[in-house]
């Protein structure tokens, strides 16, 4: 289940704001988009190209971003107890797997939540939006004011470039209630594995489409504790 202590904690308002990654004050800066010469990885499959086919244009991922073990890749499923359809993010390792049948499962790089945005436990896959609005929780504009225009009485923001839900958002719900976490795109490439979210699960444009297309409707949603928080924690 859920922590109910976090909701509780900080408000399941102010959750929605996990959609907008908060990479922590002593972050180093983000990666060039141009890898040097002598650590460039192998090309990209062709499956991260520009995409032209949907509502808004979708740019290619960059090449030299990316590691080769974050991408979208067919993989022998390591949850094998696990019914077929389920999805399982594991925050250490960077990874959401949709486990499938015959011992195999799709595995996605994801972004994941920082240490103090961090949650675990098992939701349901209510439904899922192409192109969303983005709504802003009146929690959150309190504290950026700038965010007003976004609101959920003004309606929102727009779908399209700049919305921090990109092209697909799968909502998670608990006992009936929206829990205001979601699995979404716009993750940006190079924070893709990376622990740096408020909370949300957040995938690359290409991958979310390719996910949404897999799923169902009602599968459970499992979150792994983060067993290396939980390691600093019991040393400190």
């Amino acid at each position: 289940m859920l922590t109910r202590r976090l909701f509780g904690a900080g408000g399941a308002s102010a959750l929605l704001s996990a959609c907008v990654m908060q990479p922590p004050s002593s972050q180093p800066p983000a990666p060039s988009l141009v890898a040097p010469e002598a650590e460039r990885f192998p090309p990209l499959p062709a499956h991260y190209g520009a995409i032209t086919t949907e509502p808004y244009p979708i740019p290619a991922v960059p090449e030299g971003v990316v590691p080769p073990e974050l991408w979208r890749q067919e993989v022998e499923n390591p949850f094998p107890l696990e019914v077929a359809g389920t999805i399982i993010v594991d925050p250490d390792a960077g990874f959401l797997h949709l486990v499938g049948t015959q011992g195999r499962a799709m595995r996605y790089g994801a972004g994941t939540g920082a240490a103090a945005f961090a949650w675990h436990g098992d939701a349901r896959l209510q439904f899922c939006r192409s192109w969303p609005r983005w709504k802003v929780p009146d929690s959150m504009i309190a504290r950026q004011p700038e965010l007003e225009p976004y609101s959920v009485a003004n309606g929102g923001m727009d779908p399209g470039p700049g919305n921090p839900l990109g092209a697909r958002a799968l909502y998670l719900f608990q006992d009936g209630v929206d829990t205001l976490y979601r699995i979404h795109g716009a993750c940006e490439p190079e924070y893709l594995g990376k622990r740096v979210s408020s909370g949300c699960i957040r995938l690359l444009d290409h991958d979310v489409i390719d996910l949404r297309q897999r799923v169902r409707h009602g599968v459970t949603v499992r979150v792994l504790p983060p067993q290396r928080l939980s390691a600093a924690a019991a040393v400190y």
